[in-house]
């Protein structure tokens, strides 16, 4: 049954997208570890971990997408769970240090013994396991969705006063993160990272292996979109998107509905982030910063909102220009350039870059079918 959901989903730009990644998860690792790096084909161990951060980017665009292309809900906060997620993995990856840390602890981090902390905080406790770090990942995130929406949505607070909530929530958190006593790092986060599940996070396989991994995730996290917005479910979201007062008087429970897909696409955000983190190397309160979530917010505007593939697409973009620009005689204006881009879809491409294709290609056809009904075949581009 889920099997047939899944594969009723798909229409051939969803093909598409799936075959692409797949064809890089694979690719970039065999052109890095079998490419020898004389050969122009070769590509080098530090493009494969940034090229990983633009996939756990992506991801985090799809979650935006589903909740406001889908549904209607702009967030400027998610950028909190996408940090959430990163802090739990950090945390796992903090407890696999033991004695090889500066101060050699085998149970306190490093910032710890250098704050004179005595023990390790309750919270702390169980991510020595993976699988327990792995159940945060998702969890805390979700949790904090789910309790923050069920008081938002419940309260019907929807359109620009909802996005500056979620805004407030994330700065929230940002300052909470930078305090030392928070037992997070402070204001140096997390870093200085050893292992994951035994392997060294430095060693060009496992960069290669975090790359290949995060394309998975990107490849699931489409699936799932894929499933509900294309289910009966997603049409109730579209409704409410288009309508949220008619689809409420006709009987359905808008609340439980947007409740459900916002907390979904914070669980996504969450992964996208322990993904993130392994493959930067450190995670800090910077993260949680209101211009991170209001950015991933435009990489979805300059790809499409509301096509999934085209919010992939722009998260990719946006941030390869942006190390791009940033690393030659543009980079003191990359931010000028960033809001005119912004400014620059949003005038000129509205629809994003995919959005507009699509429509484009919406128009031809409804061209060709309007000219075959009338019996006169549409000229060539040659004729």
């Amino acid at each position: 049954m889920t099997s047939h959901i899944l594969i009723r989903s798909l229409d051939r730009s969803a093909m598409i997208f799936l075959v692409v990644v797949a064809a890089i998860a694979v690719m970039v690792p065999i052109l890095n570890l079998a490419v020898p790096q004389s050969s122009a084909l070769h590509v080098p161990t530090y493009l494969v971990a940034l090229f990983g951060k633009y996939i756990c980017y992506a991801l985090l665009a799809l979650s935006i997408d589903l909740i406001w292309g889908y549904c209607g809900i702009l967030s400027l906060g998610h950028g909190a769970f996408f940090a959430l997620g990163g802090y739990a993995m950090g945390m796992y990856l903090m407890r696999q240090i033991g004695t090889r840390g500066v101060y050699a602890d085998p149970v306190l981090p490093d910032f710890m013994v250098f704050l004179n902390w005595k023990e390790l905080p309750l919270y702390w406790y169980g991510f020595q396991h993976f699988p327990y770090a792995v159940l945060m990942i998702v969890a805390v995130p979700g949790a904090l969705a789910f309790v923050f929406g069920w008081f938002a949505f419940r309260s019907r607070v929807t359109g620009v006063y909802l996005s500056i909530i979620t805004q407030a929530l994330t700065y929230a958190l940002m300052l909470g993160f930078f305090r030392n006593n928070f037992g997070f790092g402070g204001n140096n986060g997390l870093t200085d990272f050893k292992d994951l599940l035994g392997f060294n996070v430095q060693a060009e396989a496992t960069r290669n292996m975090l790359f290949s991994i995060s394309c998975v995730a990107l490849m699931a996290g489409f699936l799932v979109c894929r499933a509900v917005v294309t289910s009966k479910f997603g049409k109730v979201l579209i409704a409410i998107r288009d309508a949220e007062a008619r689809t409420r008087f006709l009987g359905y429970r808008v609340e439980s509905y947007k409740l459900f897909v916002f907390t979904l696409s914070a669980c996504m955000a969450g992964v996208a982030g322990a993904l993130y983190v392994p493959q930067v190397g450190i995670i800090n309160p910077g993260e949680f910063a209101p211009g991170n979530s209001i950015e991933a917010v435009i990489w979805v505007a300059v790809g499409g909102r509301g096509t999934l593939t085209g919010a992939a697409l722009g998260a990719v973009l946006v941030n390869y220009s942006k190390t791009y620009f940033t690393s030659g005689v543009l980079a003191p204006y990359w931010l000028f350039m960033l809001g005119s881009l912004f400014i620059g879809v949003t005038l000129l491409l509205p629809r994003g870059v995919v959005g507009t294709l699509h429509h484009w290609t919406a128009l031809r056809r409804a061209r060709v079918s309007a000219a075959a009904e009338d019996g006169v075949r549409e000229p060539l581009p040659a004729e």
